[in-house]
């Protein structure tokens, strides 16, 4: 399940990072886009290469899973930063949309309450810390391997 959570929190993100570019380039100050302000196009470049990179987690995950390889850890490592991500992600879109962020009449509210979650079941963040570290101490040949 700690692959299905990790999936979970990349849509999560992925939807708030959706909203804020939409909101980004609609939102209009000083006679132009927010989208063209140096400050909110570094939050969402921020966000998109957390998102890849959590991307890249959850697939290697579910490559060994699927080719029936152990990938415990690496399920482990795709949760964490996985869950971790999308709260990160989910705070900037609400930085982005501002004092509207806070508001219900708009997703990122809610993403940010569901990105939450992530980190809690199927294993807090803590717990995804301690299988990682385990897997270092027990085997540390798996580290030089780039796991």
């Amino acid at each position: 399940m700690r692959l299905e959570v990790a999936a979970q929190a990349i849509g999560i993100a992925q939807a708030a990072f959706d909203a804020a570019v939409d909101y980004s380039q609609t939102r209009r100050a000083f006679d132009r886009p927010i989208s063209h302000f140096q400050a909110i196009q570094w939050k969402l470049a921020n966000m998109q290469l957390d998102l890849a990179a959590a991307r890249r987690l959850a697939y290697r995950g579910a490559w060994l899973k699927h080719t029936q390889r152990p990938y415990s850890t690496e399920a482990a490592m795709a949760k964490l930063f996985a869950s971790e991500m999308s709260s990160r992600v989910t705070n900037s879109a609400i930085e982005v949309f501002g004092g509207y962020g806070y508001c219900q009449d708009y997703p990122v509210e809610r993403l940010m309450r569901d990105a939450k979650i992530t980190q809690l079941y199927e294993g807090t963040s803590e717990i995804q810390r301690l299988v990682i570290a385990r897997k270092i101490i027990n085997e540390p040949e798996w580290v030089t391997r780039g796991s």
